[in-house]
């Protein structure tokens, strides 16, 4: 893993509990711990993906000037490369985690949404002909 923060993507989740958000990309999905200050936020990396675990008293969490509170949740989404999706649909089942929806078949391959403890989207997607 690079040491030069330029070197990776980042990506900021916001969540409601940020040890059980650690826990869920660590055991789930391949992601390591980098740096953890939970309450508030963690920083985990697989790869070049960097992903900012942000809690409710993390400064990514304050209100904006209008009030409205940042939360977990919405539709946009980081976006993961299976080599097998049923396989991985099946593993993550059996663990007791939640889907949005079943698995789609597209011209590009098949996709599924997988949801973390707070709600925020992970795409787990085979490309087509694996």
């Amino acid at each position: 893993m690079p040491n030069d923060l330029t070197e990776l993507v980042s990506v900021r989740y916001m969540v409601d509990d940020v040890a059980a958000a650690t826990d869920f990309y660590t055991k789930h999905l391949g992601f390591t711990l980098r740096m953890s200050a939970a309450p508030a936020f963690a920083d985990v990396t697989r790869g070049r993906l960097r992903l900012l675990l942000s809690g409710p008293s993390s400064s990514a969490g304050r209100p904006m000037p209008d009030g409205t509170v940042p939360a977990p949740g919405g539709w946009n989404r980081i976006h993961l490369i299976v080599s097998d999706i049923a396989a991985e649909v099946h593993r993550l089942r059996a663990a007791g985690l939640t889907f949005r929806n079943d698995i789609v078949t597209g011209p590009g391959g098949q996709q599924i949404l997988l949801e973390d403890p707070s709600g925020n989207v992970v795409e787990l997607f085979q490309p087509a002909g694996h």
